[in-house]
């Protein structure tokens, strides 16, 4: 499935830059860059006006149409192929491929919503999460196309590894919607100062509790990761696991220690 698992490819890096560029359109204050107009920008898709916030803002918007149209190519490719094995039915490509297009049309839902709000925070975490979902989808599409190395990997090779994976999908997605609770929520960035415990805490009860549980929950992520490093390694299961494994314990405890020297 060469032109599928390419075009997944493609779908993923997309994603990933949007998700990124997301993160620089938050960080930049550039979100109401377009004002309150949506999908057009202050009343054109190719405004004269080149403030900073309304460019980051309008390229977050053109890149989010270029991952649509990714996706979109796809599911047509998927469909047209579905009668070939490993497309069609349970288990292939075809099914992610449309999950990925129904949360790409939710994820420009709420973000017209985000922006008709004006940024409110709730909704914002939303458009976040739907975000993260998609970038998860594309991905299970794209190791079932073969990519990813899953094509070295026979099926039912490790299945102990295959049940943990499913407590790290939920443990990492509970972290990072915490993690945007607690960048959006008022008061919760600074609530709990310090680290790894809070030598200082500032703010309400429910700010101190968003940020705290986010420390636990991606203490635990990370925990996790590790224990199936360690596990695949001693089951001795195939290599393309244990590099996989081994790489997400690293990523993860870098961005810990990042984490760790903001306090």
């Amino acid at each position: 499935m060469p032109p599928l698992r390419r075009l997944a490819y493609l779908a993923l890096v997309l994603g990933f830059a949007q998700v990124v560029f997301g993160a620089v359109v938050r960080i930049t204050g550039s979100g109401m860059g377009c004002g309150d107009n949506w999908p057009d920008c202050l009343g054109s898709i190719t405004p004269v006006n080149t403030s900073p916030g309304l460019l980051i803002e309008i390229s977050h918007r053109y890149g989010a149409l270029a991952l649509s149209l990714s996706v979109l190519a796809l599911i047509v490719a998927a469909f047209l192929t579905r009668r070939t094995s490993g497309v069609g039915g349970r288990g292939g490509v075809l099914r992610p491929a449309v999950l990925a297009g129904v949360l790409v049309l939710a994820a420009a839902i709420f973000g017209a919503i985000t922006v008709k709000m004006e940024l409110h925070p709730f909704i914002v975490v939303i458009h976040l999460a739907i975000a993260m979902a998609l970038l998860a989808v594309i991905v299970v599409a794209l190791v079932r196309a073969g990519g990813l190395g899953a094509g070295k990997v026979s099926a039912g090779s490790a299945p102990r590894t295959f049940r943990a994976a499913r407590i790290a999908v939920g443990l990492t997605f509970t972290a990072l919607v915490l993690g945007a609770l607690t960048a959006n929520v008022r008061g919760a960035p600074l609530a709990c100062q310090g680290f790894p415990w809070c030598r200082a805490t500032e703010g309400g009860s429910t700010p101190i509790i968003i940020h705290v549980t986010h420390r636990i929950i991606a203490f635990a992520v990370l925990g996790h990761l590790i224990g199936m490093a360690i596990g695949s390694h001693k089951r001795k299961e195939p290599p393309t696991i244990r590099t996989a494994f081994g790489a997400v314990s690293r990523v993860t405890g870098s961005s810990r220690e990042s984490y760790c020297s903001s306090y």
